[in-house]
């Protein structure tokens, strides 16, 4: 098993290299996870958000709109790159009372009781110890707070996870070995449960994945995904190699020129009852 400060190192190199291309591939494919997320939190104005794992701030920027101008969004990542983009952001936009820190997921610099609402969007699967960001997300609430998380769903109902395979087949990456263990039935949940939450819900959802074209399903899969570290290690005639691998394992799911990928998303939320 890859050692867990190694997998950090992995996973803040990799998303440093995934940065520039994460929105153009992932903004609308990821939409409804984030959708039902921000339905179960049900932010409110003046609200304080906490956004683990928050990448480019898609769900953070969504969420500030949500708490109005008084309330506040404090995002965290572990890539530098990512938080420089969503910090970048921000101050294109002029926006107050929200910003992003590089920071570990499994070790928050955040006080206790501090926040009303925490959420992680699509980032749980990538943690060495997502029990222990669940228990750090907890601990930064204020009792009655609640937390939100959304994960991939089952390996067997997301098109395009073969990639791990054809990675780890030229190079060992082990970058999220239980990539797909948070979606299995009821595993999301037992984590929020054994992390102290309670009245957790939990909704599963089914959705399609749209690329237009043979390029942007590949640009998702490797540059702009996890597995961007290994795979910008590979010399050009590897990468054409996995390209070719990659669109024959998906062929099943072309249409026109482009591609429709099942997918699946599990979303759970669960309060802080306790002082």
């Amino acid at each position: 098993m890859m050692d867990p400060a190694f997998q950090r190192r992995v996973q803040r190199y990799g998303w440093d290299k995934a940065a520039a291309y994460y929105e153009n591939f992932w903004q609308d494919q990821l939409k409804p996870a984030q959708d039902l997320m921000l339905e179960l939190l049900k932010l409110q104005p003046r609200e304080k958000v906490l956004d683990v794992a928050s990448g480019t701030g898609l769900v953070s920027f969504r969420a500030k709109q949500q708490v109005g101008a008084d309330g506040y969004v404090f995002g965290t990542d572990i890539s530098e790159k990512m938080v420089a983009i969503s910090n970048d952001i921000a101050k294109e936009k002029d926006l107050r009372n929200i910003q992003f820190e590089r920071m570990d997921a499994e070790d928050l610099q955040v006080p206790d009781q501090e926040f009303d609402a925490a959420m992680c969007a699509l980032g749980l699967m990538y943690v060495p110890d997502p029990l222990k960001a669940l228990k750090e997300m907890y601990r930064a609430l204020k009792t009655g707070g609640r937390a939100a998380a959304a994960v991939w769903g089952q390996r067997d109902h997301c098109g395009w996870s073969g990639t791990f395979d054809i990675i780890d087949r030229r190079v060992t990456s082990e970058v999220c070995p239980m990539f797909f263990n948070l979606g299995n039935p009821n595993q999301l949940s037992l984590y929020f449960k054994v992390a102290g939450y309670s009245s957790i819900t939990s909704k599963k959802i089914s959705t399609k994945l749209y690329y237009e074209s043979a390029e942007e399903a590949c640009g998702a899969a490797f540059p702009g995904g996890p597995m961007a570290l290994a795979y910008n290690k590979f010399s050009d005639a590897v990468k054409d190699e996995v390209h070719a691998e990659y669109l024959e394992s998906i062929d099943k799911y072309k249409n026109g020129n482009g591609y429709e990928l099942p997918g699946e998303f599990v979303v759970a939320i669960g309060r802080k009852l306790e002082p």
